[in-house]
């Protein structure tokens, strides 16, 4: 019966039916809980849309249903370690119309963390004055995924290798038989036609940051995580850039620098246009990595938050234009996030061969 059920297509596309609506039906029910939170005032979907995208001190699960993370302070007075659902559970909301959140001696305002001193202030143009704890070493939702991120990157690896241990040279079989043709295709379609000769030394890094990126994109379009929104970071895009751009630079070789500070067989006067613009582009190069990779999944996040909005914005003009716009708008939230699967593994692929290529730049050998 079992195996009747797998081969049934029938089946398999009843099950595939039901698993988009059930989809379709927590990412409605995580976005309307928002919305009814401020049930109140009128809705904003600039502020949902930014809610969602933005790293929090907690990962909401649904409705009031949330994993609050550690806050892990130092001050001058030492180490201090609370749970965050001391700030999430005391909001206020002061005459001005701005909320924020209390516990203790701190103060959480746009999820930073500042001492409370005197109470919450701001000045003239809105900015906080009270002044920032000594360091902030909190896990926030972005922090806690990439962690997650790691741990299955771990999980899996570890268990692809114990497989070849015990399978040698056998076909490979379960998650094994999934994983060779992704890493084969890093190493033969990526780093080897990119990089040349010296590709296998910089496999493990392609390797890594591949399924890095690409496991990251996979948890954030999984609506029950919070909305988790890693690789649409800068500070974690930065971090990825700067280090392909610390391996390009250690691994550059004599040619590479020589070509970029005194182009040979170029008349001197385009020398001094062409020098400053190949220094520049050192330092472009990964900048656009990063830049890139934030944009493209930041700007499919806020699509399908977009279309969401619809819903509720048209819903509190009547209850009619809420369920017609929202039949469209959850049908173009269900393909966007297919798309969004597409998406995941072609920004993962396209940092890895930019990264690959400009390893290949960095160690081409001269041509005679």
């Amino acid at each position: 019966m079992e195996r009747f059920i797998i081969k049934n297509p029938s089946n398999k596309a009843s099950l595939l039916r039901t698993s988009t609506l059930l989809f379709a039906l927590v990412s409605l029910l995580n976005f309307s809980s928002f919305a009814s939170s401020g049930e109140d005032k009128k809705f904003n979907a600039g502020e949902m849309i930014m809610h969602h995208i933005s790293d929090a001190h907690e990962i909401h699960i649904i409705g009031d249903f949330a994993i609050y993370l550690p806050i892990i302070l130092k001050t001058e007075s030492g180490w201090e370690v609370f749970s965050s659902s001391h700030f999430y559970h005391n909001e206020i909301h002061d005459d001005s119309g701005n909320h924020y959140y209390e516990y203790s001696d701190y103060i959480l305002f746009h999820e930073h963390v500042y001492l409370k001193g005197n109470g919450f202030t701001l000045d003239e143009k809105g900015e906080i004055v009270n002044e920032a704890v000594t360091l902030d070493m909190s896990i926030t939702k972005n922090i806690a995924g990439i962690f997650l991120t790691c741990f299955l990157m771990l999980f899996v690896f570890f268990k692809v290798a114990s497989g070849y241990k015990k399978r040698g040279m056998q076909a490979p079989k379960g998650i094994q038989s999934f994983m060779e043709p992704l890493i084969l295709f890093v190493r033969d379609e990526i780093a080897r036609p990119s990089i040349g000769k010296h590709a296998d030394r910089f496999v493990p890094f392609l390797l890594t940051v591949f399924f890095f990126i690409w496991i990251s994109n996979l948890l954030g379009l999984i609506p029950f995580l919070g909305g988790l929104n890693i690789t649409g970071t800068l500070s974690v895009t930065m971090v990825l850039a700067t280090i392909v751009f610390i391996i390009t630079t250690i691994n550059g070789n004599k040619h590479y620098w020589g070509h970029l500070f005194w182009p040979p067989n170029v008349p001197l006067p385009i020398k001094v246009i062409l020098v400053p613009i190949e220094i520049a582009g050192i330092f472009i190069k990964p900048l656009v990595l990063m830049v890139r990779l934030t944009a493209n999944i930041t700007a499919g996040h806020i699509i399908i938050l977009a279309f969401v909005c619809l819903i509720f914005i048209f819903g509190e003009q009547s209850a009619g234009a809420g369920y017609g716009v929202g039949i469209g708008s959850t049908l173009f939230m269900i393909f966007m996030n297919f798309i969004e699967l597409l998406v995941a593994f072609l920004q993962a692929y396209v940092f890895t061969l930019l990264a690959a290529l400009y390893f290949g730049g960095a160690t081409e050998e001269a041509h005679h």
